[in-house]
């Protein structure tokens, strides 16, 4: 296994051996750019009815939690050689909150992008402060080594080595065949995929389609914990096709993403079958297989005016969500990084421009099982050449919780009912400022 401290040494190597000998290359050997953003949130979590022998005794009112998250990113291109060049880029991201211990925040729910690839053999330091053994107060310093990859261009395909993005499918919200490191649906960062170790090849076959096949190491190299895939993907008749199979965790999948133009709007169907522990006779258990399928179109107006809706089935969902930990001890659907406790969902969303400079959009995600609903409203201004400021509410509607207990027997035993999935998320809202150089 890889010491942590050996991982940032041998980048710090590579690094300084390229920066110390410029004049083996072109005066623009080296490219080096990146973004400056501020995230100001506060999250307001639902409350919570006390019932005592079905009568009302109480209502438990949740605080407030609020967060400023400062984010750095480099990013960093070396042209070596006219088929060899290295890629890196490094997060710097001071933060600020209310003490977690008062008001533990589950990490499923975090909207800010901080949520970390499970498939890295090794990785830097995380949390530069406190320390690994301190205390965890308000305040905290971390960093990500997001990308370091080599790519080499041959003649016959391009070959990808390192620490990379890898990310798949069409559809505009949930993604079926997305199974390496997507975000949740309510990420306000989402501008960077979570990079992943892996070898990749990319071999092109005709006008646009491809092979595509590679090996995603996990953790220690462990084969149990790594991902390996084949991609196929041809342009027929104006629709761009790609058949996927991807061996994860010992589960395997079977995916198929269709995307074309049908008069002035486009369309897209994404849909995967998970199976689960495929790759492991000895654990296989066809009753946690499932099916996922994600199929919508959008559309843009003269006026500036985008909009789309989607239709995602969720096979691994339940219609009722008093069931829902049946989604939730699913462990091949949680390792393909699902994280919808439902059965349907209907996702329809609108962008606006309404200046040059000013945009709006709003979008929900239903849950037509429950229902409940999550509501998202956005503005942005473009205040200058590469500079933005927005803000918005994420904001859940639907069934709440409640807490019931029987005065007859005593100690009283207390039984916390969520009615609803959206109903149960926090309330949140964000500004953000962001700086592109």
């Amino acid at each position: 296994m890889f010491d942590k401290s050996m991982t940032s040494t041998i980048f710090l190597i590579l690094i300084g051996l390229l920066l110390t000998t410029p004049n083996a290359y072109p005066a623009d050997w080296l490219s080096v750019h990146g973004y400056y953003k501020s995230y100001f949130t506060a999250y307001d979590w639902p409350d919570i009815d006390f019932f005592i022998s079905n009568k009302f005794d109480y209502t438990k009112e949740s605080p407030v939690y609020a967060a400023v998250d400062n984010h750095l990113r480099l990013k960093t291109t070396a042209l070596i050689t006219d088929r060899l060049s290295l890629t890196g880029a490094y997060d710097f991201s001071p933060r600020a909150e209310r003490d977690t211990t008062l008001n533990p925040v589950p990490s499923w729910l975090a909207s800010i992008s901080t949520t970390r690839s499970g498939y890295r053999v090794d990785d830097i330091r995380y949390r530069l402060y406190p320390g690994p053994k301190d205390t965890m107060g308000n305040f905290g310093i971390y960093q990500n080594l997001d990308r370091l990859f080599l790519t080499v261009n041959s003649r016959f395909a391009d070959i990808y080595v390192g620490r990379q993005a890898i990310a798949w499918g069409s559809a505009r919200v949930i993604n079926p065949t997305d199974v390496l490191a997507p975000y949740a649906f309510n990420e306000l960062d989402v501008e960077d995929r979570i990079g992943v170790d892996a070898v990749r090849l990319r071999m092109p076959i005709g006008l646009l389609s491809e092979i595509d096949a590679g090996y995603v190491f996990g953790d220690d190299f462990e084969s149990k914990k790594s991902a390996m895939f084949l991609r196929g993907k041809i342009n027929y008749r104006r629709s761009d096709i790609s058949l996927l199979a991807v061996g994860f965790r010992e589960n395997l999948m079977i995916g198929l993403d269709v995307a074309r133009p049908i008069g002035g709007a486009g369309f897209w169907f994404e849909g995967a079958y998970v199976f689960d522990k495929a790759l492991n006779s000895d654990e296989r258990d066809g009753d946690y297989d499932f099916f996922r399928g994600t199929i919508g179109c959008d559309y843009s107006l003269r006026d500036g005016t985008y909009l789309f809706i989607e239709y995602h089935y969720n096979g691994a969902g339940v219609n009722d969500f008093e069931n829902s930990s049946e989604t939730i001890s699913n462990e091949a659907y949680g390792e393909a990084s699902g994280y919808l406790v439902g059965k349907h969902y209907l996702a329809p969303g609108v962008n606006h421009q309404l200046t040059p400079l000013i945009t709006i959009g709003r979008q929900l995600l239903a849950n037509l099982s429950d229902p409940s609903v999550f509501v998202m409203p956005t503005v942005e201004y473009n205040i200058a050449e590469n500079i933005y400021l927005s803000g918005g509410a994420y904001l859940g509607f639907g069934g709440g919780a409640d807490c019931r207990g029987d005065s007859d027997s005593l100690p009283i035993v207390l039984h916390l009912t969520c009615k609803s999935e959206f109903g149960n998320y926090p309330d949140y809202y964000f500004t953000s400022f962001r700086v592109y150089f």
